[in-house]
């Protein structure tokens, strides 16, 4: 896509060339504000200068040479337009890198949110399986300390007959 934007925008440039050749130029006139336009200089579809394409472009209308005027206005238009379109596309792109961040921020929060849970769960987990296991220790305890009551119960028992005893042969 990129590549056929880049090939489309060349050659409307060179229909442009080429029509300014057709109709002449003289060189005492300005250029047509392309390289106003330009920004810095820097071709954001290409990440190169697009200095010596500029100058290519401005040396081909200024070469054309003869007393025929510029139709200045036309060719402003034609910068004037790609210039806004250059400027939607940009538009365009930092909207989408603006969207992609905040759905990058959404994922990485849902990630930590699934992660602190995940941990939540483990801690959850292992308090689980300790109290378990304490509840089987208390389990254990509460079965030994019922066979400890059945035991002093049946010990006092004892104790009650054989002073029972005691007292009759002491009689």
């Amino acid at each position: 896509m990129e590549q056929w934007a880049r090939e489309r925008r060349e050659r409307r440039q060179a229909r442009a060339r080429r029509k300014a050749q057709r109709t002449g130029e003289s060189e005492d006139n300005e250029p047509s504000g392309e390289e106003e336009f330009s920004g810095s200089g820097l071709d954001p579809q290409k990440g190169g200068h697009t200095s010596s394409r500029l100058e290519t472009s401005y040396n081909d209308r200024t070469q054309g040479g003869g007393s025929e005027g510029k139709d200045f206005k036309k060719l402003f238009e034609e910068v004037s337009r790609e210039n806004s379109q250059l400027q939607s596309q940009l538009q365009d792109t930092q909207r989408i890198i603006s969207q992609t961040r905040l759905d990058l921020d959404k994922a990485t929060q849902r990630q930590e949110r699934l992660s602190d849970c995940s941990s939540l769960l483990e801690l959850e987990r292992k308090d689980r399986r300790m109290l378990e296991r304490r509840l089987a220790e208390l389990e254990e305890e509460l079965k030994a300390l019922v066979d400890l009551k059945a035991d002093n119960q049946r010990l006092k028992d004892e104790n009650g007959a054989l002073i029972r005893v005691i007292s009759k042969l002491s009689k």
